[in-house]
């Protein structure tokens, strides 16, 4: 049975089936999965047959198991369910391959599946526990590492997010601003965690009872911010010299989603998308993911995010003056084709800078409305 991968595949596959937290983990968590599994597999066939118990380096072991779920925040029933699943799942094997198996030795399994759920139940309700107090005695060191848990996509559901949050006593901003950013040189090495800080407390606004923080991912910051800091990153990051990218369309669960975005769009955006005062948004994240040739959200979607209420059929005309601006190259040219004066056309320029926060006199943001009209269903 231990050289039998299938077995190990069975009780991962039950796991994953039946406890709704372990249901949504992703392909990068399967593998420890599996490790802890097989792990557990062996040890619990070795009790059975040398009539053994669980030792020390055994307990320690599920302490240290049960100390990173508690970090991670899958809660400890859904962990404790988990291995009795497991259990479940071993004894059904051991019948399928002895289906006359000695009473004897049915009973000594039974016991010893039911001394070791025992035993690990209670040595992992204690490493929770302690696990919980030590987050709890250091908050701002427990925030960051949820933000980075968030980042890495261990927590599998809001509900897994909304019990570490409570048992931290925080509340996450929600709607939140996830916000990468980074100091404009040529030569930036990895970011020091105390200036991901400073940048922090100038976006803070004083008084708010949701929780933000920051963490840092090489040479960038990465902040956690209710979503109307948004509207001040600009500004702030202009002061420092930095620019970044702003991400406030993504639900608590895919903060790790939003990171992409965010990252990739650093990597990838020309100089010229980054004007002085203003961060790269959701929807230039999108556009640049779609030119990479791996976008993450459909083309329909990337069009609504840049074009915002220009897709309205009441603002059929402010379309009408945008394809004629980029396809004409200038106001004059364009005005001559819609049979308007100059001032008219300019002034519905105007107004779609006003309702999506593009100018199409720049370069970059023309580049953006031309693809979202573009690709515009």
């Amino acid at each position: 049975m231990v050289a039998d991968p299938r077995v190990v595949a069975a009780i991962v596959s039950a796991v994953h089936e039946q406890v709704p937290v372990y249901a949504a983990l992703d392909d990068s968590r399967l593998p420890e999965v599996r490790a802890i599994a097989a792990w557990g597999l062996e040890r619990l066939l070795h009790l059975w047959v040398t009539d053994g118990a669980l030792e020390p380096s055994d307990l320690r072991r599920f302490r240290g198991i049960a100390a990173a779920r508690a970090a991670d925040g899958r809660p400890v029933q859904a962990v404790l369910r988990a291995y009795r699943v497991a259990a479940t799942v071993l004894t059904d094997e051991i019948a399928a391959r002895a289906p006359r198996l000695a009473a004897a030795d049915a009973f000594a399994l039974a016991r010893m599946l039911l001394t070791a759920l025992d035993t690990l139940s209670e040595e992992m309700t204690t490493a929770y526990a302690a696990t919980d107090e030590d987050l709890a005695a250091d908050r701002d060191r427990a925030l960051r590492l949820l933000l980075d848990d968030l980042i890495a996509g261990r927590h599998a559901s809001v509900g897994a997010l909304s019990d570490r949050s409570a048992r931290l006593g925080v509340q996450l901003p929600d709607p939140y601003c996830l916000l990468v950013a980074e100091p404009v040189g040529a030569e930036r090495p990895d970011m020091a965690l105390d200036a991901a800080a400073g940048l922090l407390d100038a976006l803070a606004v004083p008084g708010d009872e949701v929780a933000s923080t920051a963490t840092v991912r090489g040479s960038r910051a990465v902040l956690l911010l209710p979503g109307a800091a948004a509207a001040r990153a600009g500004t702030v990051l202009g002061a420092r010299s930095w620019r970044g990218c702003a991400i406030t369309g993504e639900s608590l669960d895919r903060v790790a989603v939003a990171h992409r975005l965010a990252a990739d769009a650093l990597d990838t955006a020309p100089a010229h998308a980054h004007r002085p005062g203003r961060v790269l948004t959701d929807a230039d994240a999108h556009v640049l993911a779609l030119l990479g040739g791996h976008p993450a959200a459909a083309p329909d979607q990337v069009a609504r995010l840049v074009l915002g209420p220009l897709t309205e059929p009441g603002q059929r005309h402010l379309m009408e003056a945008l394809t004629a601006y980029i396809d004409a190259g200038s106001a004059n040219a364009a005005a001559r084709v819609l049979h308007l004066h100059a001032q008219s056309l300019r002034y519905r320029l105007r107004r779609i800078h006003a309702l999506t926060s593009r100018d199409p006199r720049d370069p970059w943001q023309r580049l953006t409305l031309d693809i979202a009209r573009t690709i515009r269903p």
